[in-house]
């Protein structure tokens, strides 16, 4: 299995929107290292038989897809229904056509609906022919229940994303758990015995509303003790080379591109 983190960035991305000159807003990271440059959070996993499985459809979506090498996804899996995980969602017609079907799709009921109410138009049913609009074959998850998708045995686990909830996923030695600020004593015990974990950290102090800071990243490692962690949606005061001088061994930041293979 491969995992590629499509996205490593917060909601704005980074550069944000913005800057003295116009040309973005960085923060305090160094608009030099080109790993700074973060997208929207996304991943993609791909199974030792080949078929794709995207989680999230963010605005970037088709710079990621097209950026990464990624020609055809094989499903879909959105982990909640914020606007970076979702807005990209008309793009999945794209999709559709190279995979020439309905393209499966998983979300707790919740999220199914949400996007029914904001993206009306693509759970129309579908009659056949030209794919003009995006068209899934909706799936609900149960948090807690592990399924079944392009053969591989995923975990979906609640999280605590401050006003709302999110999903964090276990496949085999790996989870994904971004759009985080706590992890109850049910999530924590999920993720036990996980190697590599990525994780949201979008601070390097004090937690956000909804995103943990690096000091309770650092108490969740502490307590599942992944041999790796990988830290994702990291905001403007994450810069990329002084997070990597100063994080202790076994942490580091991830970027835009980063594979992962098990």
């Amino acid at each position: 299995m491969k995992l590629t983190l499509l996205g490593a960035g917060g909601s704005a991305g980074l550069p944000q929107i913005g800057g003295a000159d116009g040309y973005g807003d960085w923060g305090q990271a160094d608009p030099s290292e080109p790993r700074n440059r973060r997208s929207r959070p996304s991943i993609v996993i791909e199974t030792d038989e080949g078929q794709t499985i995207l989680v999230d459809t963010s605005p970037d979506m088709r710079y990621q897809l097209t950026g990464c090498g990624i020609g055809r996804v094989d499903a879909l899996l959105f982990t909640h229904a914020h606007a970076d995980h979702v807005a990209g969602l008309d793009d999945v017609r794209i999709l559709n056509r190279i995979l020439g079907a309905p393209i499966p799709a998983y979300a707790t009921a919740e999220v199914w609906d949400e996007l029914q109410q904001r993206f009306a138009y693509a759970f129309r049913p579908w009659k056949g022919g030209f794919f003009g609009r995006p068209v899934m074959e909706t799936t609900e998850i149960i948090p807690g229940q592990s399924l079944q998708i392009c053969g591989l045995n995923i975990l979906p686990i609640a999280q605590d994303h401050g006003y709302t909830q999110s999903l964090g996923l276990r496949v085999g030695d790996i989870a994904y758990c971004t759009d985080v600020v706590r992890l109850d004593e049910s999530a924590l015990a999920a993720l036990r015995g996980v190697k590599t974990f990525i994780v949201d950290c979008f601070t390097p102090a004090r937690d956000h509303p909804t995103h943990a800071g690096l000091p309770t990243v650092m108490s969740w490692v502490e307590t599942l003790r992944p041999t790796r962690t990988i830290l994702t949606h990291m905001g403007p005061a994450m810069d990329y080379r002084s997070l990597l001088a100063t994080l202790p061994p076994g942490i580091e930041p991830g970027y835009d591109g980063m594979t992962i293979t098990t």
